[in-house]
């Protein structure tokens, strides 16, 4: 997130998987942990049930928040405005780390002009969450020694994901919750090498190891290195942007690598269209996708079983993968595809192997330079990691931040851009993930015993907008927007609030994304998935 890496680098945990253990506070926000991270979320409960407090915000009354010493329940899209009210009561509890502040940070004063608009009575009317319960969860976190927050997409997928980082990253450094062990503020990555694509270049402003696109002496190093002529000085498009650009002609190939764009991008409809605008497309992935279905050429990858490597954890932790089988047919590791295709379009990309591979993002990624096949045999690192001497790093920002002083961004809370002001839509939907399947479903569908599990889609809906609408468990329902319409089966229960429904978005039969928009935060670029104004009709 483009506010918060300011002062915290990248969107990474800033600490340990292992440190949850002496966690004394969690703060769990927009965060689904036991579905959709269980290794971390069976972690949290094991510490609360061992004596630490938690508090849980989200618009869903999850898993975790049987657990919590408080839940808040906020309307969806007011995250801003609830953290601001925490901090609020905080700082007239007068609970922040004065010390902190004044030796390690920058702009605190500005903060403290913004959030003291957000007192809890306000508060309460823009998220719906009691006066009562801000106070109680700002005492919680406030007091902890050891206050850690966990949050994931449902902070992140808003027109307003930037801010909701960044008052996160303010809430943790005004109590002084950065940079030691057990406390932070930890974004829990959804897929398997997520981390480590974002660390070496899958971003569009960022070379490997979130060196800056615009400096013009890191341009200089990475042309040398691989002997080419250049690079563009402006950064890239992000996703939405690329599928905008391919339906105005402006993009016009499009190189897709284990991604399903038309199942998990907003707007399906358009994401199609773009796709059939584009004048070439390639699909490279292990199944035959969704978006396979509008390729001119899908290249054969490996799985992950098949090839060897590394990958890159939550917890920034470099993990080396060995193929346990032989990949099927034609199927090729993704480096040995891209290096055939290189040399193909003229330009002499050879390694012998994925060991020399490791070696070259070495010498160019500073916080990847000590991080060799070798040493990651018997070493447990986590970057950054500088050279061969450093053991890694198991928490970041001790003693200062990246930037020096950590800078305070205070921001403002900022509606959702759509609600549900007219008659024609009458709820507010929201879309995530469930615990059987996976992202949208290319590899977990694929399997029979989990498909069979959950097999197919479903909505949400709570049982006093069930009876108003005479739909029973298990009913088809039409979830309607602005964009076109899905039916799926009705999940009646008290996990939404009323006004408020819920889907899954793995499945290609009642794909969720068929309904949301694809409006962006504009920094990060990211599109607010998490709130769609629909309406629920029995079909």
């Amino acid at each position: 997130m483009a506010g918060l890496a300011k002062s915290f680098g990248s969107g990474a945990m800033t600490n340990s998987i292992e440190e949850i253990d002496n966690v004394d506070a969690f703060f769990v926000t927009g965060s689904n942990p036991t579905e959709n991270h269980p290794v971390i979320g069976s972690r949290i409960k094991k510490a609360v049930r061992s004596g630490a407090d938690l508090v849980v915000s989200d618009p869903r009354r999850i898993e975790l928040a049987e657990e919590a010493d408080v839940f808040l329940q906020p309307y969806p899209g007011t995250d801003a405005a609830l953290i601001n009210g925490i901090m609020h009561v905080i700082l007239e509890k007068d609970l922040q780390d004065e010390e902190y502040i004044e030796d390690r940070t920058e702009n605190f004063a500005e903060l403290k002009e913004v959030v003291e608009e957000y007192n809890p009575a306000r508060v309460e009317e823009i998220t719906g969450v009691p006066a009562e319960k801000i106070k109680k969860a700002a005492e919680i976190y406030g007091r902890a020694d050891r206050g850690a927050i966990y949050y994931a997409m449902g902070i992140t997928q808003h027109v307003s994901g930037t801010g909701n980082v960044t008052s996160l990253a303010c809430m943790a450094m005004m109590t002084g919750n950065v940079g030691r062990e057990s406390t932070g503020v930890n974004p829990l990555r959804g897929q398997s090498n997520v981390q480590g694509a974002c660390d070496l270049g899958g971003l569009p402003n960022v070379f490997p190891g979130y060196q800056d696109v615009t400096d013009e002496d890191i341009r200089k190093k990475f042309a040398d290195y691989w002997d080419v002529d250049g690079f563009p000085e402006e950064p890239g498009l992000t996703v939405v942007e690329i599928f905008h650009a391919c339906e105005e002609g402006d993009v016009k190939g499009l190189y897709i690598m284990g991604e399903n764009p038309v199942l998990s991008d907003p707007d399906q409809k358009h994401v199609i269209e773009a796709l059939e605008n584009n004048e070439f497309t390639v699909v490279q992935d292990i199944f035959f996708s969704d978006t396979a279905e509008y390729a001119d050429v899908v290249l054969p990858a490996a799985c992950f079983a098949e090839k060897e490597g590394t990958k890159t954890n939550t917890e920034r932790r470099i993990q080396k993968i060995r193929p346990a089988v032989d990949p099927p047919g034609e199927a090729k590791p993704d480096w040995q595809i891209i290096s055939e295709l290189a040399q193909a379009m003229g330009y002499e990309m050879e390694y012998e192997n994925t060991a020399e591979i490791m070696e070259e993002i070495a010498d160019l990624t500073p916080i990847y330079g000590g991080i060799y096949y070798d040493r990651l045999e018997d070493e447990r690192l986590q970057w950054p990691c500088q050279d061969r001497d450093d053991t890694g790093t198991k928490f970041l920002h001790e003693g200062e931040f990246a930037r020096g002083l950590g800078k305070f961004h205070p921001v403002h809370y900022q509606p959702p851009v759509e609600g549900i002001e007219d008659e024609d839509f009458t709820h507010v939907m929201m879309t995530g993930r469930m615990l059987y399947h996976y992202h949208t479903g290319t590899m977990t569908r694929n399997s029979k015993a989990i498909d069979e599990f959950e097999s197919d889609g479903y909505v949400e809906v709570n049982e006093q907008d069930a009876e108003k609408l005479d739909v029973s468990q298990g009913d088809r329902v039409k979830v309607t927007s602005r964009r076109g319409e899905v039916e799926t089966y009705a999940r009646i229960g008290n996990t939404v609030a009323p006004g408020q429904v819920f889907m899954p978005f793995h499945y290609a039969e009642s794909p969720a994304n068929r309904l949301t928009h694809d409006e962006l935060d504009p920094e990060a670029m990211i599109p607010e998935l998490k709130v769609t104004a629909v309406n629920l009709e029995k079909a």
